[in-house]
């Protein structure tokens, strides 16, 4: 690869919504975390929180410039124009979260939003946490607008019992709510648009409740969907004997795989994708055209999709070595 387009790390972004915790900070040695912190957002180009280079040659460069000035070099050939398709964030619900839905590829243009599917790697939950993930069968659209009038959304919802190191997709359309006590990986679309159904008659930060948008969320739900259970991996063959590779989920807007490394694994980048990856316990290293690159356990990185051949290995000799989560087009 060019040497000018490196792995790139990048600032994380805080967001200090009034259902998060501090396990962001506790977890991953983060420092400088608001209280709450209920998001780290950790590669983004959307302007509700643009990523910002951290060391290296591109110190201080916001992702989206250098998406523009690389292109393709960055991106890959399945991205189409110059902009940033995913959003990766950390998710701290010590509380839980409103039930919401986000629109999908045909409900945001009607509704003026922007489409979002996303999924949820469970990093670690406490016992019993649960999240919801559609709504129970039988109901439509007059059975939700009732129970939002009367307040009953909450017994028409799918629970979904959490376990850590699995993963649940979340379709754009499909209505959902993460549980308390649940710290995620959340990979999406790029996208900040959310219809907020119903928030547990909880108060804002200002002592009002907050805004709710039923009309745009019915016209937004996806009424096909019933619910969706947590995904089961796929194993898949490991370059290096010693480690393990899952496919967590494969899906039309986005990938993700897990890595168990205790020794070094080639991997190769064929231009058709970048990979953002994550450090979920260990530090990384990765060496290739572009040198040698470390990625600190609990922070993430973007690979650019023209890096080509490269080794990600564990930092340590730690007999536990390190798990990647490897996310792309």
């Amino acid at each position: 690869m060019s040497p000018e387009l490196p792995p790139l790390l990048f600032r994380p972004v805080y967001k200090d919504y009034l259902w998060g915790g501090k396990a962001i900070a506790a977890r991953f040695g983060r420092e400088n975390t608001p209280s709450p912190c209920a998001e780290s957002w950790e590669v983004s180009a959307h302007p509700d929180g643009m990523s910002v280079v951290e060391g290296g040659h591109f110190d201080g460069r916001t992702l989206d410039s250098l998406c523009g000035e690389f292109g393709r070099s960055l991106l890959g050939s399945w991205c189409e124009g110059s902009r940033f398709p995913l959003l990766v964030k950390i998710i701290d619900a010590e509380k839980r979260l409103s039930v919401q839905v986000h629109p999908n590829e045909e409900s945001a243009p009607r509704l003026g939003g922007e489409p979002k599917t996303e999924m949820w790697y469970f990093l670690d939950a406490v016992p019993g946490a649960e999240v919801c993930a559609g709504l129970k069968d039988g109901v439509g659209p007059r059975i939700f607008l009732d129970a939002t009038r009367e307040k009953r959304v909450a017994s028409l919802l799918r629970t979904v019992p959490v376990v850590p190191g699995k993963a649940l997709f979340i379709p754009g359309g499909l209505v959902h709510a993460i549980g308390d006590g649940c710290l995620v990986l959340e990979v999406q679309q790029s996208s900040n648009t959310t219809y907020r159904v119903y928030d547990w008659d909880r108060l804002g930060p200002d002592g009002k409740p907050r805004a709710l948008h039923v009309r745009q969320a019915a016209a937004a739900i996806d009424w096909k969907f019933g619910g969706m259970d947590l995904c089961t991996p796929v194993p898949m063959k490991a370059a290096a004997p010693g480690n393990r590779r899952d496919r967590i989920v494969h899906s039309d807007f986005f990938s993700m795989e897990r890595h168990e490394l205790r020794e070094p694994e080639p991997c190769e980048l064929d231009g058709s994708s970048f990979r953002i990856l994550f450090a979920a316990t260990g530090a990384v290293r990765l060496s290739g055209g572009f040198g040698e690159f470390s990625l600190p356990g609990g922070r993430s990185c973007l690979v650019p999709a023209c890096s080509g051949r490269f080794v990600m290995a564990p930092a340590s000799q730690s007999p536990d070595g390190a798990v990647v989560l490897s996310v792309g087009l």
